[in-house]
């Protein structure tokens, strides 16, 4: 049997003696969503929202084949400035890891490196989903699925707004997953706070969130839930507004052929572009938003389990 070659930052493995709140945060948004020197400092302050609502950050990546549970400080400035980093899920992290690789997780793989460092909270921008048009490509995001067997609330804006959330959703009650938002009725749209949606869940404070994923575990279901975070009204981009931009962005990839994992970073490069840096951020605010909500969760959550 192979050892998972696994790795704690110092930070981490503190909080971890010490019995402390730590939340799950992926890389991919360092490494794919925004260039150096923003993606650095994005991070960082990220991290710094998690320490000041009480929760450690464990920042998720695989650097020369060690799955690091947390990264120190210039890994993490190694990591922002790399070229060439694998784009990892469920398919393909055992590879990378095996063979030496480096890679940033995404949902699913930040999921799965969660789980194995004993992480039950895990904050991120927005999750992957069905992709329209996906009846005839099948292009459907690894994320869903590792949301029905992979016990970690992922809170998120919603399902990118790229998506067709409608589907996202029907697939995510198929696959048994709660999906809750957080003190609203409406299911949010990622750069916008709420769609014409019902939510299939509401709950309105972080302890109640808490208790749902133990409740869950106690009853022997698998999987973990969904927590749909809005994006602060201040922060938020109209989705009428976005409509448009979204479906020019969508006829460019398909005239250029864009398939399979290059889908997702170039509708949101191109929708960068037209919205002239607006939905960048809206990306940031809505990230900052979700990891100080992940980081009340992850406290009540302790505080239930002493």
């Amino acid at each position: 049997m192979t050892t998972l070659p696994l790795s704690f930052s110092r930070e981490v493995q503190q909080a971890r003696d010490a019995r402390t709140p730590i939340v799950a945060l992926e890389s991919t948004i360092i490494t794919h969503g925004m260039p150096y020197p923003q993606n650095l400092e994005v991070a960082r302050q990220v991290e710094d929202d998690l320490r000041a609502a009480g929760a450690t950050p464990a920042t998720i990546a695989v650097i020369n084949g060690t799955l690091h549970i947390g990264l120190e400080p210039e890994q993490l400035e190694t990591l922002a400035q790399a070229k060439g980093v694998a784009k990892l899920s469920r398919a393909d992290m055992a590879v990378c890891i095996a063979t030496g690789g480096t890679g940033a997780t995404t949902v699913a793989a930040t999921m799965i490196a969660a789980h194995q460092a004993g992480i039950a909270v895990f904050a991120t921008g927005g999750i992957g989903g069905v992709h329209k048009g996906a009846e005839d490509s099948f292009d459907i995001s690894a994320d869903l699925m590792e949301l029905a067997q992979t016990p970690v609330t992922v809170v998120a804006a919603g399902a990118k707004a790229i998506l067709d959330v409608a589907k996202t959703l029907e697939v995510l009650e198929t696959q048994g997953v709660p999906v809750i938002t957080y003190g609203q009725d409406s299911f949010p749209a990622f750069w916008s706070a709420s769609s014409p949606l019902k939510s299939p869940l509401r709950l309105d404070d972080a302890d109640a969130i808490a208790r749902a994923h133990l409740t869950r575990a106690a009853l022997g279901l698998p999987g973990g839930q969904l927590v749909a975070n809005p994006i602060p009204a201040a922060d938020e981009i109209a989705a009428a507004e976005l409509a448009p931009i979204i479906a020019q962005a969508q006829g460019d990839a398909d005239a250029a052929g864009i398939r399979g994992k290059a889908v997702t970073p170039y509708l949101l490069q191109r929708i960068y572009e037209l919205t002239n840096g607006r939905s960048l951020t809206a990306n940031i605010a809505l990230v900052r938003n979700n990891a100080r909500l992940a980081a009340q969760i992850a406290t009540s959550m302790q505080a239930l389990t002493r």
